[in-house]
């Protein structure tokens, strides 16, 4: 196949996995990496099979219902665990913007040597009048070329000359270590992999997909042909296989560079600590990458978690969510994800530790994202509203097995006796 068009005919799932791999996402894998060296590579290809499992539930029960996640949730399921489950998104993501606002500011004020706090009105208001004033077709493209960037750490992981027997030895022999911060770590990999955004963020890009298309009625989006199943299937594939892809490659050069048994040669905390650790150790080149990386992602997933905000809360109470409607008619939904920037960047002028709250937030999704994935497994494996489409028996299967891999994590991190400092 043409290399070109299978690109060009990707498009949610592509976005959903590398957006994954956001700044808050790269300082996880990064202390990750530091602390733990090379022992948690295993979980790169533990979770790859749960992201695409509970990703693609989400792209077929929005091709087959024609509706996003919180449409078919509220209609299907309980409203209040909807709303519940809105407010926690839009606090999580609120975070989570934040704390990528911080690591992108951070990283251009390393290369550029320009105040941060001049940075952040800079970046938000560009994000803002992006997403306000491009269509959504102009918009995915551009978010689908950025997920280029993410090639800067596959090459920054070979500059860094790791121990590529090591490497192999630890992705796929478990090291696992019954004490707390491992196993907090281990809820923040789930946490940052298997995210609540990326679910309505999925879905409703479907959706956007099939308005694109000529189908704007909720009745001629309804129900979905094997060809656009297959298609989406591949999507999702090709997205979180770019996800494991790039924290694989994230991990390996940190633990290479950062790591010593026993502890750190740096105290990292945050992804810009790891980019200027790495000069000194793995040159120029790695840290200059490294840093891009920071940067292009960002771009990436703030419109993500800014706009999987609105679409959940503008699903639940019925009002139009769409990039491609102008503001005027689509307000009540640009308020929102205008709002989540807005909150985002003010986040860095309060002096609260972005590092900590995205870390615990990253913990918390991870707790809070077992309840969801039970619930989309559930309705996607019901015939009265999938059809015929309903989940196959090895869909269903991983579903639940996501549900159960990600409680028994989380109550493992509890009576280890982790406690937030």
């Amino acid at each position: 196949m043409n290399i070109r068009k299978y690109f060009e005919g990707l498009g949610p799932g592509l976005i959903s996995g590398a957006a994954d791999d956001d700044p808050s996402g790269i300082s996880t894998y990064s202390v990750v990496g530091a602390t733990f060296g090379y022992s948690q590579l295993w979980t790169v290809f533990l979770t790859f099979p749960l992201m695409i499992a509970v990703q693609l539930m989400c792209a077929r029960m929005a091709l087959v219902t024609g509706e996003g996640l919180s449409g078919t949730i509220g209609q299907y399921a309980n409203r209040r665990l909807l709303w519940f489950a809105c407010v926690l998104l839009i606090i999580a993501n609120t975070v989570n913007i934040g704390a990528d606002f911080a690591g992108m500011a951070e990283a251009l004020e390393m290369v550029t040597h320009v105040p941060r706090l001049i940075w952040l009105p800079v970046i938000a208001g560009g994000l803002i009048a992006t997403l306000i004033y491009s269509s959504y077709r102009a918009l995915a493209r551009i978010l689908k070329w950025l997920t280029l960037v993410l090639f800067s750490y596959v090459i920054a992981a070979f500059l860094a000359r790791p121990d590529w027997m090591a490497v192999l030895r630890a992705s796929f022999i478990p090291q696992i270590q019954m004490n707390a911060n491992y196993l907090s770590a281990l809820v923040a990999i789930l946490g940052t992999t298997i995210t609540p955004y990326m679910f309505f963020w999925q879905a409703s890009q479907e959706i956007e997909e099939e308005v694109a298309h000529g189908r704007e009625s909720l009745e001629s989006r309804r129900g979905a042909t094997s060809i656009e199943l297959r298609d989406a299937a591949r999507d999702v594939v090709s997205g979180m296989a770019w996800a494991g892809v790039t924290m694989f490659f994230i991990i390996v050069t940190t633990a290479t560079t950062l790591h010593v048994p026993g502890g750190t040669k740096h105290p990292i905390e945050t992804a810009q600590q790891a980019a200027e650790a790495l000069r000194p150790l793995a040159g120029d080149a790695a840290y200059l990458l490294f840093t891009l990386g920071i940067v292009g992602t960002g771009l990436l997933a703030i419109p993500v978690l800014a706009g999987s905000a609105g679409y959940a809360v503008a699903e639940a109470m019925h009002w139009r969510a769409s990039l491609n409607d102008k503001p005027r008619v689509g307000w009540q939904f640009y308020s929102i994800v205008v709002l989540a920037i807005v909150v985002g960047a003010l986040f860095n002028f309060l002096h609260i530790s972005a590092v900590k709250a995205l870390f615990y937030a990253a913990i918390l999704n991870g707790v809070l994202a077992v309840p969801l994935v039970a619930i989309v497994t559930r309705l996607t494996s019901d015939e009265r509203i999938m059809g015929d489409s309903r989940n196959p028996k090895w869909l269903s299967r991983l579903g639940w097995a996501t549900t159960a891999i990600m409680g028994v994590a989380a109550v493992a991190m509890i009576a280890s006796g982790f406690t937030p400092s």
